[in-house]
Formats: C-alpha cells, structure tokens, sequence
C-alpha cells in the first residue's frame, strides 16, 4: 500500500493547500456570519465529503479526463460558479432575517443544518481547480511496485478532507463567536447577509472566469 514517505509528503503538501484561505474558507465563514455556527460547521463536513467525492473520481479516471478535456472541465466549472452565484442572491435576499433568526436562536429556514451540509457538498464537488490539482499531483506519490494505485490514491487525497475538517471548523468556530457582535445591531446583521453574498457571487463569478490555455 502507501510508503509512509510519500504519505508524510503528500500529507505536508496538503496541508499548505489547505491552510492559505481560499474560496472554502471564505466560503465558510460567510456561512457563520450569516447563519451561525451549527450551519458552517456542517457547511464544512459538506465541503470534505464534497472533495474527497473528487480524491475517488480521480482515483478511478475522472482527473484524466477533465485534465485532457476542456468541456469537462468548463462544464463543472460552470456548474460550480453557478451554484455560488445561487448561494450568494440567497443571502442577499434574505438578510434582514438574520436578526429574526439570531434572536430566536435558529438559522434562516433556507439554510438549515441538512441543506447547509448540501451546499457544502455541492461546492466541495464542483471546484475544477481540485480535481486538476489531484490529477496533476496524487499520480506523483503512487508507488506502482505496490500495487492498489487506486487505493494509494484514495489513503493519500485522505489528507485534504482530513485537514479541510481541522482548520476550516476552527474558522467557523471563529467567525461564529465574532457573530454575536455583529448580531448587537441590526445593520451589523443586514450587512453580513448583504456582503456574504456578495462574497459568494465573487467567488462564483471568478471561478467562472477561471480559463485554461488549451
């Protein structure tokens, strides 16, 4: 199965992918300031299941594909950037429910703890720069002499989930006790919901624009 030397260097690599912020932090912290901790939180089991989903589509084929092919790639770029675009006209509309919902101690109807596991996944699954950079790199820490690539692959894109659950959850814990403070004025409120859409329309709008040289 996997040598420990590649284990340690890919898990090493994964870990400097994943602590930089990126969209899934930002992602993740517009979800706490805009519907609480709870929500973020299972926003960000949603994300792990979501990416380790492409660690086993690549394992069996699929980072092939979408590294050779241009539609594929475009078209879950595409679906990815859509469903943020989505998220983020969501949390616009609904901002002035968040005092309602902070007061009465629950998250917004529309983003319950299932849904918010939902969108996680949703957004975890449709980040074509994950699956390119899991087809560019897990094929790089295999040892074919040991047979079970597919398996190797699965033990080591592990590490991203693994690592996502870590230190994505201590941003949500973060952002989720700063939202207290924001929840003293109802301005505070509206303006979490208004700029954490208009976060996520960013990121879906740069993810959309995100090309390829081929």
């Amino acid at each position: 199965m996997v040598s420990s030397a590649h284990l340690f260097s890919f898990a090493g690599l994964a870990f400097l992918l994943v602590i930089v912020p990126g969209p899934s932090v930002l992602f993740t912290i517009g979800r706490a300031l805009t519907v609480g901790r709870r929500s973020a939180l299972m926003t960000v089991l949603g994300n792990a299941v979501g990416v380790y989903g492409q660690v086993v589509a690549v394992a069996f084929g699929l980072g092939a594909v979408v590294a050779a092919s241009a539609a594929v790639f475009t078209a879950i770029k595409l679906v990815g950037a859509a469903y943020l675009v989505y998220l983020g006209v969501q949390a616009i509309r609904h901002r002035d429910a968040l005092r309602s919902a902070f007061h009465a101690e629950q998250d917004v109807a529309t983003h319950s703890p299932m849904a918010a596991l939902r969108d996680g996944v949703i957004v975890g699954a449709a980040n074509p720069k994950t699956i390119v950079f899991l087809a560019a790199l897990l094929p790089q820490f295999v040892d074919t002499t040991r047979g079970g690539v597919p398996q190797q692959m699965l033990i080591l894109g592990l590490c991203i989930p693994v690592f996502g659950l870590i230190f994505d959850s201590l941003w949500a814990f973060a952002a989720g006790s700063a939202r207290s403070w924001f929840a003293r004025s109802p301005r505070r409120l509206a303006a979490i919901g208004g700029t954490s859409g208009l976060v996520m329309i960013g990121l879906g709008t740069s993810l959309a624009l995100t090309g390829r040289k081929d």
